[in-house]
């Protein structure tokens, strides 16, 4: 016979409906993961500190990795532009990238390089070629800039860092190509 009332054992209904379970925010949703997945990093280092004790490790002697001489440099890019001042502004982009940027100075201590600095290096003592590329990089500072710009110097001296500067290195590059210089 089916029972009508409750059993003992069983707790009675109560008639207010139980609160649901608070849903956790995302914060404490996070927490909880980082803590989980902290437990589990270590577990895995314990393991693989117990796994691999038994393998004997011998110092690596560098001389036996590297095989080419590390005093050089990484080789020169080759020129993208046919033509010389297109080519010689590329060169002073890649000079500046590879070898630092700075202001108020052609070469500073460290090495760096303004504009003009890198212009002059890459130009190997040809002044002609380093005074077209310097024009034409005016040229292309003015385009973007505005003629209030007086001269490559000063605007390389304008900036803080060497982002813009080498930039417009690249630009006038393109332009003197454009112009068939």
């Amino acid at each position: 016979m089916p029972q009508t009332r409750p059993s003992p054992t069983t707790p009675a209904q109560s008639a207010a409906a139980p609160t649901p379970p608070r849903q956790l925010t995302l914060e404490e949703r996070l927490t909880l993961i980082d803590a989980a997945m902290t437990v589990r990093l270590d577990e895995a280092q314990v393991a693989f500190d117990v796994n691999t004790a038994h393998i004997p490790i011998e110092p690596v002697d560098l001389a036996d990795v590297i095989t080419v001489p590390v005093d050089t440099g990484p080789a020169p890019l080759p020129d993208l532009y046919p033509t010389p001042v297109a080519a010689l502004l590329q060169r002073a982009h890649n000079r500046l990238l590879a070898g630092g940027w700075c202001k108020d100075a052609l070469v500073d201590e460290n090495g760096f390089r303004c504009m003009l600095g890198s212009l002059r290096a890459e130009a190997g003592g040809d002044r002609g070629l380093e005074a077209d590329a310097a024009a034409v990089l005016l040229d292309a500072i003015r385009r973007e800039f505005g003629d209030d710009v007086d001269t490559v110097p000063s605007f390389n001296d304008a900036w803080a860092d060497g982002r813009i500067p080498t930039r417009m290195v690249d630009q006038a590059a393109r332009l003197a190509d454009a112009r068939g210089l």
